[in-house]
């Protein structure tokens, strides 16, 4: 299967792990994409299914990091349709780290943003001493897989080649690539019904 843009994107569905046949995960119909007086798609067409593996390959400035945009929801497009479940967590690979001063394993821990959220909210009913909500909380903070994330968290960061000792070194220590696998974990390490990587190294 393959799409083929107005600009020389194709995709190419290269490995195929069928988890639901009828489940539908992303679909563009008569879509076109337009950035300035560059278009980057037009009238084009593609289904994807759940546990599809799909790779975009494209030359530089092709539109690829434009469609990951329009599947974020942080593109509209110009023409026709881009389909997606509504309740669909959607993680990508950030290019840029937008913090220095994080340790390593913490920036990976703040790719899911829902035990983030847990945790402060956690720490403001301790800081309270709200039993009732410490309670709940811990609850939620079962739920959300907090009390392994950590553990989680440097198994991903140990695939990627981090020793421990770099684990505890803060995100500005490291050089551009090392920055790349930190935010690869990060985007592991978000729960997600799909998984965006630009370029990963």
């Amino acid at each position: 299967m393959k799409l083929q843009s107005a600009e020389g994107i194709v995709i190419h569905l290269f490995r195929t792990k069928l988890v639901d046949s009828a489940a539908i995960m992303i679909r563009l119909q008569s879509l076109t994409l337009q950035r300035g007086p560059q278009r980057l798609l037009e009238d084009a067409e593609l289904t994807l299914h759940a546990g599809h593996k799909a790779g975009l390959i494209g030359a530089n400035g092709a539109g690829k990091s434009s469609l990951f945009a329009l599947l974020r929801g942080e593109l509209t497009p110009d023409a026709g349709d881009c389909l997606l479940p509504a309740d669909w967590r959607i993680a990508h690979m950030r290019q840029e780290v937008d913090t220095l001063e994080r340790l390593g394993v913490d920036y990976v821990l703040d790719g899911d943003e829902r035990l983030r959220e847990v945790q402060r909210l956690l720490a403001e009913a301790e800081a309270a001493q709200d039993g009732a909500a410490q309670a709940r909380l811990h609850s939620e903070l079962d739920s959300a897989d907090g009390y392994t994330a950590d553990a989680r968290a440097r198994k991903l960061l140990a695939g990627l080649g981090f020793t421990n000792e770099q684990m505890e070194r803060q995100v500005g220590s490291f050089s551009g690539g090392w920055r790349m696998r930190l935010n690869l974990a990060q985007a592991l390490m978000c729960p997600s019904d799909l998984l965006l990587l630009d370029e990963p190294t």
